[in-house]
């Protein structure tokens, strides 16, 4: 998946089909029993929707 983060939208493409501007690649954060990234983790589950 690809994000333009001027409209703040995903694609697939390598420009973003609303503004013409370029995204970038984003990858979701890894599985880890660390427990620093679990706090993250968790604060992000909550704000999705």
């Amino acid at each position: 998946m690809r994000y333009c983060e001027k409209c703040k939208t995903y694609t697939l493409k390598d420009t973003c089909s609303k503004c013409g501007s370029q995204t970038v690649l984003r990858v979701p954060l890894r599985y880890s029993n660390d427990e620093q990234i679990k706090k993250y983790r968790r604060e992000l589950s909550r704000d999705s929707p």
